[in-house]
């Protein structure tokens, strides 16, 4: 069955003609220009004309890093405000489904309830892998997007290249894989294969990798007729300038952003070496993420002796197959050798 996106656009969304904003209408070449269009304050301070609101630089920049073209790519206020367009551009409230596989990222699950939308839950295998005949059995007409966040929150690991193909090549909605942590995995992105699964949206952050959390900037990649559909709906200045700007800045840093994950998976390796002689740690999960989930003998107990002594990790035990479960982020190696002898202490 041939894929067809106009299928799942929702029907208001379809007839949208969206909002033309002064910068929409007029994009500037660079020229000196004398700006009366758009009802801002004529002073200079840096921030008082509006942002692109195609953000331009930032997509030609990250087009070219990723062998993609600027249709390709859609920006947002962090990834939330990206997945949150999907919602309302696919799903129609209350009647319309999506797909997600517990333990994995909450916001799926609370998009869904703020747009009004049923939200399946097919739960992953005991070793956290994806069960794709389940998922498939899950699915209904009104079926629209799966969810998969890969390398997994809060576990870790990535999910089967082989399961999720068949997923794409089965399923006739939207596939939404969630990279946020791609940048610390060994296997490859899904960000070079849209011309083979049209179905297929890809989601980063600017939040782990690049450490731009404090900045909300997330990346929606895709084919041109998603995107098209993306940008009818998204505010018209949704990403702002010094957000821009500052992203402009740390992204062409490559070196830095090299060296700064080579420490962090260097260490994250050096973690799990020390965590395994700890003897209430029952078991280390494998990871491809910036963070090490662990089993320990009573994880309420062990999370309050380790903040008490300083260090903030999180529970994860209230999730779905994660009981008496702490997660560590990969801090500095100082941290890390803090909380490591906190660890040893207890």
């Amino acid at each position: 069955m041939k894929f067809d996106l106009n299928r799942l656009v929702r029907e208001n969304v379809r007839e949208l003609k969206p909002y033309s904003s002064a910068r929409d209408e007029y994009i500037s070449d660079g020229s000196k220009m004398v700006f009366i269009d758009a009802n801002e304050s004529p002073y200079s301070n840096g921030i008082n004309r509006y942002p692109d609101p195609q953000q331009h630089q930032l997509k030609t920049l990250l087009a070219k890093t990723f062998s993609l073209s600027p249709a390709n790519i859609l920006l947002g206020n962090g990834s939330d405000e990206v997945l949150d367009l999907i919602f309302r551009a696919f799903c129609e409230p209350h009647k319309d489904n999506i797909i997600t596989m517990p333990p994995t990222y909450g916001m799926y699950k609370v998009l869904a309830g703020i747009n009004a939308i049923e939200n399946r839950e097919v739960l992953l295998t005991e070793s956290f892998e994806l069960d794709v005949d389940k998922i498939l059995e899950s699915k209904n007409s009104n079926t629209k997007v799966i969810f998969l966040c890969s390398p997994n929150n809060p576990t870790g690991n990535s999910f089967s290249g082989i399961h999720i193909e068949n997923l794409l090549n089965n399923f006739q909605g939207l596939i939404v894989i969630d990279e946020a942590y791609i940048d610390f995995a060994t296997k490859s992105s899904w960000l070079n294969r849209f011309d083979q699964f049209p179905n297929l949206i890809v989601t980063r952050t600017f939040s782990k990798a690049y450490g731009m959390a404090g900045l909300r900037l997330g990346v929606c990649y895709a084919s041109e007729d998603i995107i098209t559909i993306l940008n009818r709906i998204k505010p018209p200045y949704n990403v702002n300038e010094l957000t821009q700007r500052k992203a402009l800045q740390m992204i062409q840093n490559t070196a830095l952003l090299e060296e700064q994950i080579t420490e962090i998976l260097a260490e994250r390796d050096r973690m799990v070496r020390q965590l395994a002689e700890i003897n209430y740690i029952n078991k280390i999960y494998p990871t491809d993420a910036n963070f090490i989930l662990v089993k320990v003998d009573d994880a309420d107990k062990r999370y309050k002796e380790i903040l008490e002594s300083g260090v903030v990790v999180r529970n994860r035990s209230t999730q779905p197959l994660c009981d008496n479960t702490l997660r560590f982020t990969i801090g500095t190696p100082k941290e890390n050798e803090t909380l490591l002898k906190i660890l040893n202490s207890l």
